[in-house]
């Protein structure tokens, strides 16, 4: 099967919005297998440890994907 992330430039929200953004993400967590946000994971795409996250969390080598 497949496995699927989200690796997202993603920033802390305080924004009036921030609710919105929580759901949203919250929508995507439940559809991936990993959501990962460039603000948790301290570096954002296309940093090559923000892909070496993704590999992490999905269990995954790079000739896999």
């Amino acid at each position: 099967g497949f496995r699927t992330c989200v690796v997202s430039n993603a920033w802390v929200d305080d924004s009036p919005w921030r609710a919105l953004t929580a759901a949203l993400q919250q929508r995507l967590r439940s559809h991936f297998q990993a959501l990962l946000e460039s603000a948790r994971i301290g570096a954002a795409t296309p940093q090559p440890e923000a892909f070496q996250a993704a590999l992490r969390a999905l269990g995954a080598r790079p000739h896999e994907v």
